[in-house]
């Protein structure tokens, strides 16, 4: 039995303004008919039918369990870190959740934010890691470099053993000088990330070179709770669970480790530039997304979420425009496109966490406008999911119905409200938003008041388990 092990918790930042904190690149389509999460878990189809356990954080889960659920694959199998921790925790959790549910898989741990377009080379891969897997081994896969690209580890292989190598090291990301001996070298791999062993075996592994994370987590996962489509673990136990990466934890200390060289187009898309490699290009080296127009303009990555983008005598840049945000640059300075989500950060501003467009467990919003002391969203209610009971100290509320049906709770009264109509929710209501129908509902909320932020929400009641 193979068990895929599909890590979503990362945040995405380099891939500004698309990737948000709160809507990370794991999540979005960027290269393929699914998003990223979607494509990772799609890709196993000749390789296993299970459904994988897919570990992310509190604030992603409901993002997760939504992109599961429109491919087939959501399962109870969803397992909440209350902290970030790196991934030598977050693999034990999934190992010790498997070896506790009485199985003792394969365990195929991948990321969930990596394109590879050659599927059948990675599937292929993965098929020849199994061998060894069984016999005990601890695999992880090389990818074979395509030039020396100082944005990755590598690994150095070592003896050859059958059709893989022994780890001779693992190594940090090297200056450009070191990456162009390692590729000329050819005993060099990048540091894919994915690897594959027996569940035990990585918990064996894991006790004798970090008993800590290993005693940690094994005290997280013995007191799990059930949440809907989520896996629970023990919040204080995880916490204070060391952070290390699963190569410095073990990889690097095993004995048992092995390398099987990959060649699949794989990219991590740790940038605009690196996304700008993997895409399907036009004859003038450009990629573009949406409604885009250009003249003179060569080997440019251009995104267009709303509204035209239009390009005239530029090269090599990157432009990506969404509803709150416009970036702009050179392909060869994207890595510091970070600092400016560090100065968003500081700043406090929305746009380092959330698009204008957010999702919710029932649904989306979308900030239409915004002014003082009003704004006006577009609400969208999936068919049968329930808005929280709730009530609001400083602002009331207009609801006009677009589209579909709304059962609306105001105080101790229930009305149905229907296209073109509208209801008003006073200051201090307890009010509900309900979509009782099958198609979904849309409607415009026009708020008002003195103070119009999101932690001004009292509720009474909420299916999803929100405070």
């Amino acid at each position: 039995m193979i068990l895929p092990v599909i890590m979503a918790g990362g945040s995405g930042s380099r891939l500004w303004p698309l990737s948000r904190a709160a809507y990370p690149k794991q999540f979005l389509k960027l290269n393929g008919r699914g998003t990223m999460l979607q494509e990772t878990i799609t890709r196993l189809d000749k390789i296993t039918t299970d459904a994988p356990i897919v570990i992310c954080n509190e604030e992603h889960r409901f993002l997760t369990a939504e992109q599961l659920r429109q491919i087939g694959q959501l399962n109870h199998n969803i397992i909440l870190e209350p902290v970030g921790r790196n991934t030598a925790p977050a693999i034990a959790l999934a190992a010790f959740y498997a070896v506790n549910s009485g199985s003792d898989p394969i365990m195929l741990v991948l990321a969930a934010d990596h394109v590879i377009k050659n599927k059948n080379a990675f599937q292929e891969a993965v098929v020849k890691a199994t061998e060894y897997a069984e016999q005990g081994k601890l695999v992880t896969f090389g990818i074979v470099p395509t030039g020396p690209e100082t944005g990755y580890g590598y690994i150095e292989r070592g003896t050859e053993i059958g059709t893989v190598f022994s780890v001779e090291r693992f190594v940090e990301k090297p200056n450009l000088k070191t990456a162009q001996s390692y590729v000329v070298s050819g005993n060099f791999y990048w540091n894919s990330g994915m690897f594959m062993f027996r569940a035990s075996r990585y918990l064996e592994e894991l006790k004798v070179h970090r008993p800590d994370i290993y005693a940690a987590c094994e005290k997280a996962i013995g007191d799990t709770s059930d949440d809907l489509d989520f896996v629970r673990v023990d919040k204080e136990a995880f916490i204070n669970c060391p952070e290390d990466s699963i190569d410095y934890a073990v990889m690097e200390k095993t004995t048992d480790a092995v390398v099987i060289p990959m060649d699949a187009g794989w990219s991590d898309v740790g940038s605009w530039s690196s996304l700008w490699d993997v895409s399907d290009k036009d004859d003038n080296g450009n990629v573009h997304h949406g409604d885009v127009m250009t003249h003179n303009s060569r080997n440019n990555y251009v995104f267009a979420e709303t509204g035209l983008v239009a390009t005239v005598g530029v090269d090599d840049v990157v432009v990506v425009q969404t509803k709150d945000a416009v970036l702009v640059t050179r392909k060869d300075q994207v890595q510091d496109v970070k600092k400016i989500v560090e100065e968003l950060k500081s700043e406090n501003r929305s746009e380092y966490k959330l698009h204008r467009e957010v999702y919710r467990p029932w649904g989306k919003y979308d900030s239409v406008d915004a002014g003082e002391r009003y704004q006006v969203k577009r609400i969208t209610v999936k068919p049968g999911e329930k808005l929280s009971i709730q009530m609001h100290h400083h602002r009331a509320e207009h609801w006009i119905v677009v589209s579909g049906t709304a059962n609306v709770t105001i105080d101790d009264e229930t009305s149905l409200v229907t296209e073109n109509e509208s209801v008003y929710i006073p200051v201090g209501a307890v009010h509900a938003l309900e979509n009782p129908g099958k198609i979904p509902l849309e409607l415009i909320e026009v708020q008002s008041g003195a103070y119009l932020g999101e932690d001004d929400i009292v509720r009474f009641e909420d299916r999803y388990g929100r405070a």
